[in-house]
């Protein structure tokens, strides 16, 4: 699925280790989605709704979360290296083992998101 786009913003994925490497997934109701272990790299999913959503092992690295509500997702040992998370919603989220290198948290509380197991290096 690689660019792939989905205009209405809705997407039904129940998949194990799906591959949206770079998918255009902007506002993308993905509520409750099982992701675990998929590809998600470079990904845009500004404004996506992922409450709920299992996400653990996936990669999204360098993906755009910019604004998606991530609220009581599983995130366990998720990959987010460079990924933009600016104002996206992690309220309750379980970020245990999670990979935040280099992502850009602005907004976030590091100090939150470090007690919930995230693992976070900043920086150049």
């Amino acid at each position: 699925m690689d660019g792939k786009r989905f205009p209405n913003g809705i997407v039904a994925v129940e998949k194990q280790k799906a591959n949206l490497n770079g998918a255009d997934l902007y506002r993308a109701n993905l509520e409750r989605a099982n992701l675990t272990e998929a590809n998600l790299r470079g990904a845009n999913l500004e404004r996506a709704n992922l409450t709920g959503a299992n996400l653990e092992h996936a990669n999204l690295t360098g993906a755009n979360l910019n604004g998606a509500s991530l609220t009581e997702a599983n995130l366990e040992r998720a990959n987010f290296t460079e990924a933009n998370l600016r104002g996206a919603n992690l309220t309750e989220a379980n970020l245990r083992g999670a990979n935040l290198f280099h992502a850009d948290l602005s907004g976030q509380n590091l100090d939150d998101l470090k007690s919930r197991g995230a693992i976070i290096i900043t920086g150049q």
